[in-house]
This record gives structure tokens, C-alpha cells and sequence, in this order.
């Protein structure tokens, strides 16, 4: 079946777990700049980074959006 073939191509990254950007971003209805910047602030999980590029663990991801989308680093310096 041909057409599997193309859709397991067009979207490898859905059974992944280390997500792009854009699948981020997809998740969370955000733009992907918009994740750049929650990222850079510690309102979310940081990605990994693989070689030059950057990845988001799938169940790191799940788990936070899960807790509520938690600050990850609000206890920095003791203060919440």
C-alpha cells in the first residue's frame, strides 16, 4: 500500500520519541518561535541537544503538560 509508505514518511516524527520543534509547537497550539522563547525562560522542558540539533524528550513533554505545564526552573534560587 502505497499510500502508508508516504504517510509513515510525511509524519516519522508522531511515533518518535524525540520531537522537532514543529511537532512541539503543534502540541501545545503555539507558534515555534514561541517555544524558542518558553524554553529559553525555563517555563518548559529544554531540549536535548544531538549534535546541531535540538530535541524535545516525547515523555519529558507529556509528563509536563500532564503536571499542569509547571515553570521548570521556579525554585531557582529558592524562590517559587
Amino acid at each position: 500500500n502505497g499510500g502508508t509508505i508516504m504517510n509513515e514518511r510525511k509524519e516519522p516524527e508522531k511515533a518518535s520519541k524525540l520531537l522537532r520543534v514543529r511537532h512541539v509547537a503543534e502540541m501545545l497550539g503555539v507558534s515555534q518561535r514561541h517555544v524558542w522563547r518558553m524554553a529559553d525562560a525555563g517555563h518548559m522542558p529544554r531540549p536535548l541537544s544531538l549534535g546541531g540539533s535540538r530535541r524535545w524528550n516525547r515523555e519529558e513533554l507529556q509528563q509536563w503538560i500532564a503536571e499542569g505545564c509547571p515553570q521548570r526552573w521556579a525554585l531557582k534560587g529558592g524562590v517559587a
